[in-house]
């Protein structure tokens, strides 16, 4: 079986709205952490320019992997500049640590 990784970089305030959208799907788990950082939109009142987001991961099925990206994208979103991205990329494969398995189903 093939995975993809997703990740979303998004407003802070969109973050329960994901993760309930995300549990509602069934998908089979998350990380979500703070980051800050420029891309289109930028703090310029800042020297630094950075603005504080969330970065939510996930790692499931390719099959799955754009209904996923929609979903995040569905609740992240405002319209307005700063609103964040998602991206998809191939995972070769996903190992848990503590049995040194390979993953081979959606959940694993």
């Amino acid at each position: 079986m093939s995975f993809a990784k997703i990740t979303a970089i998004v407003r802070p305030s969109a973050v329960t709205a994901i993760e309930e959208k995300l549990h509602e799907a069934g998908v089979p788990g998350m990380s979500v952490s703070h980051v800050k950082g420029y891309g289109d939109y930028a703090d310029f009142f800042r020297n630094d320019w950075m603005v504080s987001h969330v970065r939510i991961e996930v790692f499931l099925s390719a099959s799955r992997a754009e209904a996923v990206a929609e979903l995040i994208m569905e609740a992240a979103h405002t319209g307005l500049d700063g609103d964040g991205l998602v991206a998809i990329v191939p995972v070769s494969a996903i190992y848990h640590i503590r049995t040194r398995k390979r993953c081979q189903e959606d959940v694993c």
